[in-house]
């Protein structure tokens, strides 16, 4: 599916400008599909390494099990030559993995995602065993529940500090500042493909044309995802920050 409706555009409201800033997607699409064959033939998004040092996680097969498709992204983009140049991004995490070669980083250092998270992750999961062991209507439990929400909450508020988005005027805003201070950033705000991409983008220096993004693997029911079908950043994560983002291009 090519075309996705009104809704269809790639990009967000600039509160600076008081304007929307968005990218074409057709030629980036064109380059999609030939991301899409590789995939195809390969069965890897590691697909430009060599089979021998193929990393195992990068297997595109579990995406294919029930509700476990995920967007992948292409933006094309000219360096300070003009040469072209393809950058590309999976959303959040694939198979445990932030990091996949020939893939964009996440916008935040993951060595320091990793020496907030695992502790309190630890943490979390040892209050479950314990809530577990302990029946229904016993106080200690409701106090370990509220406790380990209370700790997923400030873990949580810790992550997003950690995300520090950037445009193409040079400036840098956090994740937090785009999002109500009461609700704070929803759920895998700033791991969408169009935010990594952008960021990578400018912080290689590189100029963007043209953004294109696709859903891969078992159909999302809720969602309404379908394998192979191209859609816009969605509207309640992305587009709040893509207005900011691609502003000075």
């Amino acid at each position: 599916m090519d075309q996705v409706g009104p809704t269809d555009r790639n990009g967000g409201y600039c509160m600076r400008c008081r304007t929307w800033h968005e990218l074409p997607w057709a030629e980036a699409w064109e380059h999609g599909r030939d991301l899409m064959a590789a995939l195809r033939r390969h069965g890897r998004i590691d697909y430009q390494q060599p089979e021998d040092q193929a990393d195992p996680r990068c297997r595109t097969t579990p995406l294919f099990n029930p509700g476990g498709g995920k967007m992948l992204g292409l933006l094309l983009c000219r360096d300070a030559q003009g040469r072209e140049r393809r950058l590309l991004a999976f959303s959040g995490m694939f198979n445990g993995l932030w990091d996949a070669a020939g893939w964009v980083p996440p916008v935040f250092a993951v060595q320091d995602f990793l020496r907030l998270h695992a502790p309190v992750e630890r943490r979390i999961k040892e209050l479950g065993a314990k809530i577990a062991g302990l029946p229904p209507s016993a106080a200690l439990r409701q106090d370990l529940i509220s406790k380990r929400r209370q700790l997923s909450r400030h873990n949580m508020a810790a992550i997003h500090a950690l995300y520090h988005l950037r445009n193409f005027r040079g400036e840098t805003r956090p994740l937090t500042s785009f999002f109500p201070p009461q609700s704070g950033p929803p759920s895998g705000a700033g791991d969408c493909c169009a935010p990594k991409l952008l960021h990578q983008a400018q912080s290689l220096g590189l100029q963007p044309f043209s953004i294109a993004e696709f859903y891969w693997g078992g159909a999302n029911a809720s969602a309404g995802r379908e394998h192979g079908c191209r859609y816009p950043p969605c509207a309640g994560k992305c587009q709040p920050i893509l207005g900011f983002q691609l502003c000075g291009l």
